[in-house]
Parts: structure tokens; C-alpha cells; sequence
């Protein structure tokens, strides 16, 4: 999402609009994250002009890059919340989705784990949540169980709640295919813009740049955490975010068979807690973390957080602290003081609020722009829906997880063309086809990392020691 600015202030009452020249379009959505980018997909198949907006030079470039990547069924959700529909809806709106453009998603289940009387105690509570939320397919099962089907676990599991349809996903190719597609249905991408102020006039709303200012009739304010700045840029004060830091360990892939689906702790009031977790490329995920900061930049990571995830790891699964790890990362999630989702629009100014998007904003992303679109809608935007025959087909998305079958290990693929047979990433099986293909692609990469996001190459255990020199100079090349 738009990576956080210090402040956004309103712009003078009378400040110039633009040139004649500066486009307007009839939506701006600020914030390329998981959620804006499906806003401008969910938007832009409307007879509409649209222009999905960031910072960054990215999309998915801030918080949709690093979470814990798990497509939510919705279990544990305050009941009769916005937040807790949205994520029943979306959970199945963003799985079919992905089955037709090819985001990985790999439907492991999930296992919450009770380690105390309390913690057990609560699982017929969990059980019965998640069915007013919707999902009845939750059962409880006792302390053998749990071990029949976790056997790596550590002492002292008193019994479990299994969650059948708890997967994990792509978020990196989901963020992507959603820009993609809006894109081929004309949508424009604005990257490397923050916006510096805000000029709401009685027809046109301007958004100052350091690139040039942006016209737009309507403005949708998905910028994660900046959401805050730009809400108050719009004269309310509705929230505060506050950025919560959360640390992870990647393990070696070595690691995977000692986990078959996401082990879950009892949830609490601050999230969801730490985690293990088999991921969408092969590995095991240990966390995260939860620190409130105040710097909205500060994806570093700590002494602290980490001896706090290898102590509670020790717990879960004693052996999983002493393997190798392939890397560590921190990402920022945009925790308000609200517990729902803030989603106001106001017809007055043409402008709608979507924030606190926490991090089941990538399960509830789809139904969250179908939402949001509604509430445009109602507050007076036009919306004309192109026929079904006339938008372009969705795309299709390449194939970056571990479950399927990878360009290197397809013979008639490299038959049909060599590149996809020479391997630049060796830890990753990446290959020359498939950094040329991104490189190529509607929404390329401007830097080593958001080749990653497409590709997986420098991702591996060498973090690219090896490969790194031969990826920059296919990347400089294709710039």
C-alpha cells in the first residue's frame, strides 16, 4: 500500500487544479497494495476512467509484501462485523479467482493448538465463532490426535480445533494479477507518487504530487499506512494507525515435511500470535511478532523479536529452531484503535475511506472492492458495467509456487523455448525465460526485489550470492 509520508495536508482553498492538459479521471485509488489494486480491478470493468496510485515505484510494495500469507476462512472474526463478511466473502471470491489466473494457493488446513486448561477451554468458543461466522466445518479432536497429525509438535498439547479450509497463498502474485488486470482494462498506474496535499473543489478533487498534480472526480483512499494521513487530508479525523511491526523466520525448504498444515496459537485480542507455517514456495514460517512503533518505515528487525520466536518455536516444535534459516523479514501492518475495518464514503466529497485493512485485507480484497463499489454507487458515481464479451480475458499469471510444476521442470515448455531451460537461480530453479517474461510483462519490475515478487530468483538460501550479479544484468538489460 502507499508507503507511509509524514503528513498530507489539505491543499489552499483555490490552489490551482492543474493544467489544462493534466487528465482527469473519474476514480483515483491511492495505494497499490492488495486492497487498492483490487479496488482498480473491481472499478475499472465499469465504463469508467481509472488510475490506481502510489508512492512506490511498485505495487504490493509495502505491507501486501510481507505478511503471513494466509487465505483466511473467517473463523475467528468478530461475528457481525464488517470485516468478518467480508473475509467469509472473499475467502471463496479470491479462491476461485485465483484457480483462474493462477495465483498458488494450497489448501493445507489449519490447526489451532491448546497448550494450557484456558487455551483448551476456549476451543468450543472458537468452534461456535466460526460457525455464526459462517464456517461450520471446524471440529475438535483431542491430545492424541493432535500428534497423530502433527508428530514434530512439542510436549505438553492438551488438544486442537482443526480448521479444514485454512490455505496458504501467494500474496505477491495475487497483488500482481490484480494490477494486471486493471490495467489491460485500461487502467492507468501512477507509481512513484505520494501525495503531498489535497485540493477537494466543488467538482474536481486535485491531488498534489512531486510528480505534477492528479485530477479526479472521486478519490478512494487505500493507502494502508498512510491511510490516516490521507483521511485527515480530507478534513476528518475517523483513525489513527499505528504500525505494527511483525517479525518472521523463512526456514530451509529441508524443513517442510516436518509441517503438513498452519499451526495456529489461540487467538488474542492483539492478533492472531505466533505461528508456524508451511509456505506457497516450499519453506516453513515462523511468526510473527507483534510491536507497535511509531516509525511508519521500520521493517528492521530485532535481537529481541527474534529470541521471542525462537523461544515460543522452541515450544511448538523443538527441533525447528536448530535448522537452517533462509531468511528473516519484518513487515508493517496498519493497526488502528478501531476493531473493525474503517470504511466510510461521503458523497459531499466524493471520497471513500477504506482503512484499517489489517492483514485479512488479502483475504477480504476482492469482496472489499465489490463493497466498495456498491458504496461509490449509492453515494452517486455512475457505474455502468462493460459487458462480460467486451473486457479483455483475465490473466494469466506465472506459476511461482513450489506444489506445481515450475517452467525448468515443464520439457515441452523448454522444448519450445530453450531460455526456459537455463537456470539463473539455482536455489530457486529460476530461470533466463522467466526473468525475461517478467521483465516484458504490464507490470514489470523496477528493482531486485520486485523481480523476487515475480519470480523467486535471489530468494533462496544463498539470498543471491551467487545469482545476484547475473540477475541485476538481466534486469539493467531490460530496463
Amino acid at each position: 500500500m502507499v508507503e507511509s509520508q509524514s503528513t498530507v495536508e489539505p491543499a489552499e482553498n483555490g490552489s490551482a487544479p492543474g493544467g489544462a492538459g493534466t487528465p482527469l479521471f473519474d476514480v483515483v485509488v491511492i495505494g497499490a497494495g492488495v486492497v487498492g489494486s483490487a479496488v482498480a480491478r473491481e472499478l475499472s470493468g465499469h465504463r469508467l476512467t481509472v488510475a490506481l496510485m502510489d508512492a512506490r515505484q511498485d505495487v504490493g510494495d509495502v505491507t501486501s509484501k510481507a505478511n503471513t500469507a494466509i487465505l483466511h476462512t473467517g473463523f475467528d472474526a468478530k461475528p457481525g462485523s464488517l470485516e468478518a463478511r467480508l473475509v467469509h466473502e472473499g475467502y471463496e471470491m479470491l479462491g476461485a479467482y485465483g484457480e483462474k489466473v493462477g495465483i498458488p494457493i494450497e489448501r493445507t488446513g489449519a490447526l489451532l493448538v491448546a497448550w494450557n486448561s484456558e487455551q483448551f477451554e476456549a476451543l468450543p468458543g472458537l468452534r461456535d465463532k466460526a460457525a455464526a461466522n459462517g464456517y461450520d466445518q471446524t471440529y475438535l479432536i483431542n491430545a492424541d490426535e493432535v500428534y497423530e497429525r502433527e508428530p514434530h509438535l512439542g510436549p505438553g498439547a492438551l488438544g486442537g480445533l482443526v480448521v479444514p479450509g485454512e490455505s496458504i497463498i501467494c500474496p505477491w502474485t495475487t497483488t500482481l494479477a490484480y494490477a494486471t488486470e486493471a490495467k489491460s482494462r485500461g487502467a492507468e498506474l501512477l507509481l512513484g507518487r505520494p501525495v503531498t496535499a489535497v485540493d477537494v473543489g466543488p467538482e474536481v478533487t486535485t491531488l498534489q504530487t512531486p510528480a505534477g498534480p492528479v485530477r479526479a472526480r472521486w478519490v478512494v483512499n487505500a493507502a494502508g499506512l498512510g491511510s490516516d494521513h490521507i483521511d485527515r487530508a480530507f478534513g476528518f479525523d475517523r483513525f489513527t494507525v499505528t504500525p505494527r511491526r511483525g517479525e518472521l523466520f523463512v526456514f530451509d525448504k529441508l524443513t517442510r515435511t516436518m509441517v503438513s498444515e498452519i499451526l495456529l496459537p489461540v487467538p488474542t485480542s492483539r492478533g492472531k500470535g505466533v505461528l508456524i507455517s508451511p509456505t506457497i514456495y516450499g519453506n516453513v514460517m515462523l511468526g510473527p511478532t507483534a510491536e507497535d512503533l511509531e516509525d511508519r518505515t521500520d521493517t528492521s528487525t530485532s535481537a529481541a523479536g527474534f529470541a521471542m520466536l525462537l523461544d515460543k518455536g522452541a515450544m511448538i516444535m523443538p527441533e525447528l529452531p536448530g535448522r537452517e534459516v533462509t531468511a528473516t523479514y519484518a513487515g508493517l501492518r496498519a493497526a488502528t484503535e478501531h476493531s473493525d475495518y474503517v470504511v466510510e464514503v461521503d458523497a459531499d466529497k466524493r471520497y471513500l475511506c477504506l482503512g484499517g485493512i489489517r492483514s485479512t485485507g488479502l483475504t477480504s480484497s476482492m469482496a472489499l472492492a465489490r463493497h466498495a463499489a456498491g458504496l461509490l454507487a449509492g453515494a452517486g458515481l455512475g457505474l455502468v458495467a462493460v459487458e462480460p464479451g467486451e473486457l479483455p480475458e483475465p490473466p494469466h499469471m506465472p506459476y511461482i509456487g513450489q506444489a506445481g510444476v515450475r517452467p525448468y521442470a515443464d520439457p515441452a515448455k523448454v522444448a519450445a523455448d530453450p531460455a526456459y531451460g537455463e537456470i539463473v537461480c539455482f536455489c530457486e530453479r529460476v530461470t533466463r525465460g522467466e526473468i525475461r517474461d517478467a521483465l516484458a510483462s504490464p507490470v514489470p519490475p523496477c528493482d531486485r526485489g520486485g523481480l523476487a515478487r515475480r519470480t523467486r530468483a535471489t530468494n533462496g538460501r544463498c539470498q543471491g550470492f551467487f545469482c545476484g550479479a547475473h540477475v541485476d544484468e538481466l534486469l539493467d538489460g531490460g530496463k
